[in-house]
């Protein structure tokens, strides 16, 4: 065992673990949404790049969101792409009702009101998929802490390190995600839900020279661990 065999410690760690990924879908690329990483680098957020060298290399052809609503139609009405599928899924896909909300809008262009089957908004579901990340990650964080007697200190920092860093890139991602959307949806945020730190404008103009690939040279918003 890398670290103890202890339930006490393994039980919440596989917890982490098995949560990670989905939290982190959460904060970055919720209901479906592919591919909203800035240019080159892929490390940041960037929903609003539009000028990449191939439309599908674009952030927005993936997202198509407008005043209207928000997904890219896959079905007969749109590209089709659900005819790809063995006929049973294919008929599943089609319909948003039937759809999985993990792959939502990536099959379906839906309005900003269509009506989940939780019975709220898209628009107020996709919001908080967007908080509940940066949550996850706070959770994540606060478990850990708990964790330190089970941990050699050296261990500890690092993973310590490391969480507080996700922490800072999923508030990046949730922020300058609902920026964009909210930026063209025109839509209020939903009650409660803290607005985005920065104006829009902000976080277009962010750049990450130390990310692998960045042609950047201004600041980097994520902390380097030291």
């Amino acid at each position: 065992m890398t670290f103890t065999d202890n339930p006490a410690f393994v039980t919440p760690v596989v917890a982490m673990m098995m949560t990670s990924r989905e939290t982190a879908v959460d904060y970055m690329e919720p209901l479906g949404l592919a591919h909203q990483m800035a240019t080159s680098h892929h490390y940041g957020p960037g929903p609003w790049v539009d000028n990449a060298g191939r439309a599908d290399w674009n952030p927005v052809y993936y997202n198509r969101a407008d005043a209207g609503g928000i997904g890219a139609d896959r079905t007969a009405t749109g590209s089709n792409a659900v005819e790809q599928y063995a006929p049973t899924l294919a008929q599943q896909f089609a319909d948003p009702a039937k759809t999985p909300d993990s792959l939502l809008l990536w099959f379906h262009h839906l309005p900003w009101s269509y009506r989940m089957a939780s019975g709220d908004t898209l628009w107020n579901t996709l919001i908080s998929h967007y908080d509940n990340g940066v949550k996850g990650v706070a959770q994540m964080q606060s478990e850990w802490a708990s964790l330190k007697p089970y941990v050699d200190d050296e261990r500890f920092t690092i993973t310590s390190d490391f969480l507080a860093m996700q922490k800072e890139n999923a508030v990046l991602w949730r922020d300058a995600s609902i920026a964009y959307f909210q930026s063209v949806s025109g839509l209020p945020l939903p009650r409660g839900v803290a607005p985005p730190a920065e104006p829009l404008s902000y976080y277009k103009a962010l750049r990450l020279p130390f990310a692998p690939g960045s042609p950047g040279k201004t600041a980097s918003p994520f902390r380097e661990i030291q």
